[in-house]
């Protein structure tokens, strides 16, 4: 049975920094794209960033403040987010997407993924 597992939100002010984590169990990461998700009130879901084997991708709104890393051994993918700004509240939700294949997270095409957790709360907020 796969699971995925995301932790680390919270309440953060502008300008600070959170690390999220993904726990997968029942898949081998190097066999699967994993994307982190976001989902604001009111707004649509959204790929901020997809982890291949061999690339990592970040959407235009968080290139260059987030970065994307994942530990093989211990089945985990973390997002580590800098310079958080108020428009960065939202769920965030870790994805696993088959196949040898990104092209659904890239394009947030969220029924595409095969694998969800259920999401931590991030809060921006002074």
């Amino acid at each position: 049975q796969v699971q995925l597992v995301e932790s680390g939100g919270g309440l953060v002010q502008p300008g600070g920094s959170l690390t999220l984590s993904c726990v997968a169990s029942g898949l081998t990461l190097d066999y699967y794209t994993i994307g982190w998700f976001r989902q604001a009130p009111g707004k649509l879901r959204e790929a901020v960033s997809c982890l291949s084997s061999i690339r990592a991708y970040y959407s235009d709104s968080v290139k260059g403040r987030f970065t994307v890393s994942r530990d093989n051994a211990n089945n985990t993918v973390f997002l580590q987010m800098n310079s958080l700004e108020t428009e960065d509240t939202a769920v965030y939700y870790c994805a696993a997407e088959g196949g040898g294949s990104s092209f659904y997270c890239q394009n947030s095409l969220t029924y595409g993924l095969n694998y969800w957790g259920k999401g931590t709360p991030v809060t921006v907020s002074s």
